[in-house]
Parts: structure tokens; C-alpha cells; sequence
């Protein structure tokens, strides 16, 4: 049987360490969606679209990595998607208090997809896109932890507010 994983995130923007859980997923799993889910409690700077584009971009090198977006239930999702997994990055303890609530909630709706949780690479582990959006705002440089295309999207996105 064909192993398919969604990997969700709002990914705004995508940063190494979302690519580090992506790549080790491809490693695993037959194929794996890369799925941005719009997190309406979130304010984002890229839009549903941009950020598409920006992970298609990131993730080109592996054949077996789609880029799609939602805004519904992660389950129905990947039910839809016919996956028989999903995948979740954790960079520290107080990630995985979060998660394990999410997890409890999305086997309540669907007890046939399982739930893998990914540690981070340790070099990722203090990583975030909020991070990254607050230093790059402010013009430090964030290319060391985003793909150059990520890092010139946020310098020109910034620039154009600053307009």
C-alpha cells in the first residue's frame, strides 16, 4: 500500500526548519503533500497563493512533494486526499503540549489517519516564522534560516509597505 502524508502548516513564511520536516518526510512516506492551511488567528504577510508558490519553489527537488492549500478540517483534508498520515514538526517540549491536543482532537474525527511527530534538527529548534517575519522586518538578516527566494520575497514585501 501507497503511503501518503499530508504535512500541514501556514508556512509564512516557509523556513528551514519546516524544510528540514519536509525532506525527512519525503524520505519516509511514499508521497507527501505539503499542505498551507489558513490559520485565521494568525495575521499573515504572504498571501495563501504566495506562499504556495514559495514552497513549490523550496521543495522542487523532490519528486515525490506536492504543494496544496485548505481552509477546512485537516482530517476531512486528508481523507480527501485518501492520506494514511499526517506529519508534525516539534521543536521543543512546549510544542508538543499543543500538538498532542490537536492530535487527540483529529483522531476523535478520524482514528485511521495517524499522527508522526518529527524533532527538528537541533540547529532549527529556536526557528520560527514569526521569528523570522520580526527580524526580517526590521532588515536583519534572515538568510541563513530561509531559501534565498524566501529571503528576497521578505525583503521586497517589507520594502512595498514601507511605501
Amino acid at each position: 500500500m501507497a503511503t501518503l502524508a499530508i504535512c500541514p502548516g501556514s508556512f509564512d513564511p516557509v523556513t528551514y526548519g519546516h524544510l528540514d520536516i519536509i525532506e525527512r518526510a519525503a524520505k519516509v512516506f511514499d508521497h507527501v503533500v505539503v499542505t498551507v492551511f489558513n490559520n485565521s488567528a494568525k495575521n499573515s504577510l504572504f498571501t495563501v497563493e504566495e506562499r504556495k508558490a514559495l514552497l513549490q519553489q523550496a521543495t522542487e527537488q523532490y519528486s515525490n512533494v506536492s504543494i496544496d492549500s485548505s481552509s477546512g478540517l485537516l482530517m476531512n483534508y486528508a481523507e480527501e486526499k485518501g492520506a494514511n498520515a499526517i506529519v508534525r514538526g516539534l521543536r521543543a517540549v512546549s510544542d508538543f503540549e499543543y500538538e498532542m491536543q490537536i492530535t487527540s482532537m483529529n483522531r476523535k474525527l478520524n482514528e485511521d489517519i495517524e499522527t508522526f511527530f518529527v524533532m527538528t534538527n537541533n540547529q532549527y529548534s529556536f526557528l520560527s516564522s514569526s521569528t523570522v517575519k520580526e527580524v526580517a522586518r526590521f532588515h536583519g538578516d534572515v538568510s541563513e534560516l530561509v531559501p534565498k527566494i524566501v529571503d528576497s520575497a521578505l525583503k521586497e514585501k517589507y520594502a512595498n509597505m514601507a511605501r
